[in-house]
């Protein structure tokens, strides 16, 4: 007979306990830090670094910004330079917007501007030919840097000479004198191709700066994957001298907006005022003729043309920077 089986034995096991609710996390109470006073090292760095600052903003704000503003004013005004200020608003703008002057200036600073875009390709030539490594090549590159170490004046006095038609080198080339700069449709060519001269000097100095910094790791790989010649140059070498191209143009482009001292010394503006541009225009009435609120008119707008393009420079590089 089997033993009886408990009650004990036949009740189900405990469930197991249930785990209590969990606990809302407390509420986070925002704590404002005070804020971190920069440390003394780099406060002396901000300080050395206004310190080294300051000469420079202190001559630009003398020498470039001052100047620029008190031009702009004085354009606002009829003024001899003697006599008091007549405050004419803008009339001066109107009277040169007027002058059959100012159009033959504007007009030979874009001949200036178009022919003087030859400095920087004729530079590049000559800066390749003079990097070769050939016997005299010292000589033959001191006798292309003279016209960079010569002033405007000397430049212009040899170009005189050079274009005189009774005893010029330009006579006995042609066997006949040819008055280029007497006559008013050569002037303005003889005075460009003479300043010609040392600006494809300075764009060849440039260049050749460039040349000594070249990779030769990538003219070598180029060369042993067949490159010769023009496909070299083009591919391999102009990508890297884009910075002095840069510099070639920019400079080119501001020398010939501002030229002034050949036209003083080979034609005065002549004859008949067919060789001036908008610099001499602005000298020729300041100083001649004592107008100085119109000279400064001039200015304004020299500046303005100047500052559009330079600005698209600016713009240019940085994109490209970036």
């Amino acid at each position: 007979m089997s033993s009886p089986i408990s009650s004990r034995h036949l009740e189900p096991p405990a469930a197991p306990p249930e785990p209590p609710p969990p606990r809302a996390p407390a509420a986070v109470t925002a704590v404002e830090l005070p804020a971190r006073r920069p440390s003394p090292a780099v406060r002396r760095q901000r300080r050395a670094a206004w310190l080294f600052l300051a000469p420079a903003c202190a001559m630009v704000a003398v020498y470039v910004i001052w100047p620029i503003l008190s031009t702009l004013w004085l354009s606002l005004y009829n003024w001899d330079g003697m006599t008091e200020r007549t405050f004419v608003g803008l009339a001066n703008y109107a009277e040169l917007l007027q002058a059959p002057t100012f159009y033959t200036a504007l007009r030979n600073n874009v001949i200036w501007l178009a022919l003087f875009m030859l400095a920087p390709p004729l530079g590049l030539a000559l800066a390749l030919y003079l990097n070769q490594a050939v016997a005299g090549i010292r000589l033959v590159k001191s006798l292309f840097f003279a016209p960079f170490v010569l002033s405007g004046v000397v430049v212009g006095l040899i170009f005189s000479w050079f274009y005189d038609p009774t005893f010029g080198l330009l006579a006995l080339i042609a066997g006949h004198g040819i008055p280029v700069l007497g006559d008013a449709r050569y002037a303005t060519f003889g005075v460009v191709f003479a300043a010609l001269w040392p600006q494809t000097a300075y764009c060849m100095i440039l260049y050749l700066t460039g040349l000594t910094s070249l990779n030769p790791e990538q003219i070598e790989a180029a060369r042993m994957e067949g490159a010769r010649g023009f496909a070299l140059l083009w591919h391999v070498v102009l990508p890297q001298l884009r910075p002095p191209t840069f510099m070639a143009i920019v400079v080119t482009v501001i020398g010939a907006l501002r030229s002034f001292d050949l036209i003083s010394v080979m034609t005065s503006g002549g004859p008949f005022e067919s060789s001036t541009v908008l610099a001499y225009y602005m000298y020729d009435q300041a100083i001649k003729y004592y107008r100085l609120g119109y000279s400064a008119s001039i200015a304004a707008v020299l500046f303005a043309i100047m500052l559009v393009y330079i600005v698209f420079q600016l713009r240019r590089l940085l994109r490209n920077e970036q």
